[in-house]
């Protein structure tokens, strides 16, 4: 007689249950990888680097100044001011994947943002990294224009229209090289000045631009529309560009790093260089805003994002646009203080808070 030996049944449940987990494992990792890979119609903002704008910076193998000044004298500092930066991960021709989203999703410091919200229709990779680059080079000639005039040196300007976006209101209207002299019957004087000539005219209307074209002024009209993305505003579909004539060499030395958002921080690097006593006397300060010829400073995008990353890189404060005052709140991290200005002027009466350990104003509610 043949004896048979049967297999134990809670054998082959915890056979079963093995098998069973070893699927699901492999399943489980097949979806990471294909999340991992497969693209998201969405682009995600991190905190990004800061830079010295007091201190010096690699342009390719060499090591320079952020600021450097010429033709004036200039003085030691002690202390740090940081400009502030938000890096993008993604665009419409290189799209994060999937496990990215859902990891920025979760991540107070990082936003995931639909790309077609990022960047508009009709608007290619690189028109707006060409535009990103004149925003950068405007700032820079307002923010040199904001502290001379501060500092009472004397200076003159003029705006200049470098290209009429394709298919913009202002294609075959305005030409590059046009140097705007008045709009409706305004002068400009800044880009910002401009900008706000546009939107008060809206876009029922259209708008007499007088420009110094060839030698000799002509009038053009162009009606403005409404911008896409989600800052909806007139606009005429041009980039514009401030050129002054100032009586001292100013040069920064930044790469890579677009938009108008480091005017302020330009601005008090500038002032605290041509300043005999030192401004920031040691301290750490980060900070990021707009900021036009006559000192006002504006709202910027990211600034959540940008106070993580002046707390990662050392910052006790952060001096921060008024106008953001709603998107700070609820947000600030902690061990950074947030300092509300609203011009050049008021940045730097907030240093000398600073220095002096007097109170510091700061957005209603926080």
């Amino acid at each position: 007689m043949a004896i048979y030996e049967t297999e134990d049944p809670s054998d082959q449940v915890q056979r079963r249950s093995r098998l069973a987990g070893w699927l699901m494992l492999i399943f489980t990792a097949a979806i990471v990888i294909g999340l991992s890979f497969f693209p998201a119609p969405y682009v995600i903002d991190n905190p990004g680097p800061t830079y010295n704008t007091l201190g010096s910076v690699s342009v390719g193998d060499e090591e320079m100044e952020l600021i450097l000044i010429s033709g004036e004298e200039t003085y030691e500092t002690t202390g740090s001011l940081l400009l502030t930066t938000v890096t993008r991960s993604g665009n419409p021709e290189s799209l994060p994947g999937w496990l990215d989203v859902l990891q920025g999703w979760f991540d107070p410091t990082r936003t995931v943002i639909p790309v077609d919200v990022a960047y508009p229709p009709g608007i290619s990779v690189e028109q707006n990294r060409e535009a990103a680059a004149i925003e950068m080079e405007n700032s820079q000639q307002e923010a040199v224009a904001a502290a001379l005039d501060y500092l009472g040196i004397a200076y003159t300007s003029r705006m200049v229209v470098s290209q009429a976006l394709e298919g913009g209101p202002s294609e075959g209207v305005l030409l590059s090289g046009d140097v705007i002299l008045q709009a409706n019957g305004m002068s400009v004087d800044t880009v910002s000045s401009f900008r706000e000539m546009i939107a008060d005219s809206g876009v029922i209307t259209p708008m007499t631009i007088t420009v110094e074209r060839e030698g000799s002024p002509v009038d053009v009209q162009v009606l403005p529309r409404m911008s896409e993305g989600p800052e909806r505003v007139p606009m005429v579909g041009i980039l514009v560009s401030g050129t002054y004539d100032f009586p001292l060499d100013v040069d920064i030395a930044l790469e890579n790093v677009g938009g108008p958002s480091a005017g302020l921080m330009f601005a008090l690097g500038i002032v605290e260089k041509l300043t005999v006593e030192d401004i920031t006397e040691g301290q750490v300060i980060a900070g990021t805003g707009t900021i036009d010829a006559q000192g006002l400073v504006g709202p910027i995008g990211g600034i959540r994002h940008k106070m993580h990353g002046a707390l990662n890189d050392g910052a006790a404060w952060f001096l921060a646009p008024a106008d953001n005052c709603p998107d700070v709140l609820g947000h600030i991290p902690d061990g950074l203080q947030v300092i509300p200005v609203a011009t050049l002027e008021g940045a730097l009466d907030a240093l000398e808070s600073i220095r002096a350990g007097d109170e510091l104003p700061r957005c209603a509610g926080s």
